[in-house]
């Protein structure tokens, strides 16, 4: 006989759902976390057709570059300047 694997999780219902659950559990004298287990077995197929977060949203449309690498306006691209010309390096010798 194989080994059940017992790990315990916190779910939240909201309190009428757990009601209902209760009252069938309480019904089919079985536990709460039973009557969960096979309402998962009886609605996974219906489940997995739903379409996820990202069916409903589409993908997210691409972020600008020029926009994430764009210098601040008080500090112009053209500081680079300050670089000695090459007229003016040093002779190498």
């Amino acid at each position: 006989m194989a080994t059940t694997d017992h790990r315990k999780q916190s779910l939240y219902f909201p309190e009428e759902m757990l009601e209902e659950i209760q009252r069938e559990a309480n019904r089919q004298d079985r536990s709460l976390s039973w009557i969960v287990q096979q309402a998962w077995k009886v609605a996974r197929a219906d489940i997995r057709r739903m379409p996820s977060m990202n069916d409903v949203l589409g993908p997210l449309p691409p972020r600008p570059v020029a926009a994430v690498a764009q210098a601040p306006a008080a500090a112009p691209a053209a500081v680079v300047a300050s670089a000695p010309a090459s007229s003016d390096e040093p002779s190498k010798t």
